[in-house]
């Protein structure tokens, strides 16, 4: 009881710091719009392949500018003082957490986006939707936790980019596979299972961030 009241008060503290910064969230959606809008004028409307893999790739582009300064922005004097107020777990969920409901605002911004500039293939809108959240907290966890290793590594982004790239392109791939079931005229069978294998990478990496956040904590 108590580790989710030091989770729910970490996490009101993220929500008012972004509230008053909020240059970094709309220069966020400045990012997304404008590159929507270059594929735009690039590209038209493109086929459906195309249109699904362009969307997946701004959601790993739009998950790397939103998440992966969480961690960047925390000094050491603050992580001195989250020390002495909350576990290492309690700290490391919040910031997956917010990090979570941010990319999932985000990734719904940019398929209304895309649906409006770059047409509208979908032929299964609210699954393709669920599939959508479900994807934007999956690239959130994973850019999280690396961005939590690169901040007590000393090494910032160019640790993200060595470490996420590699891990981040099997789990892209997989959301692709199952987003492409959104556009077919008949539901395919194996949206479950591709679903649940795409759940259970993101129980695993949260699994691994409680494991291990602690040691790194102690740095």
């Amino acid at each position: 009881m108590r580790s989710l009241q030091h989770i729910l008060v970490l996490l009101k503290k993220d929500f008012l710091l972004e509230i008053r910064q909020q240059y970094t969230f709309y220069g966020i959606l400045l990012y997304v719009a404008s590159t929507i809008f270059v594929l735009y004028l690039a590209m038209g409307q493109p086929e459906e392949k195309v249109w699904n893999g362009l969307f997946w790739m701004i959601q790993l582009f739009i998950c790397v500018n939103a998440v992966a300064k969480s961690f960047l922005q925390e000094s050491s004097g603050r992580m001195l003082y989250y020390y002495t107020i909350a576990g290492p777990r309690d700290f490391i969920l919040s910031k997956l957490l917010f990090n979570a409901l941010l990319m999932i605002v985000m990734s719904i911004t940019s398929l209304l986006l895309f649906r409006l500039l770059m047409g509208d293939p979908l032929q299964h809108p609210l699954q393709f939707t669920a599939i959508v959240c479900l994807g934007g907290c999956s690239l959130s966890f994973v850019f999280t936790f690396l961005a939590a290793i690169a901040a007590r590594a000393r090494q910032n982004a160019a640790l993200i980019a060595i470490l996420g790239f590699p891990l981040i392109i099997p789990q892209v791939l997989l959301l692709m596979r199952i987003s492409n079931i959104a556009f077919a005229d008949v539901i395919q069978k194996g949206l479950l299972q591709m679903s649940a294998l795409l759940a259970g990478l993101d129980l695993l990496t949260l699994a691994l961030a409680a494991v291990l956040f602690p040691f790194l904590w102690k740095d």
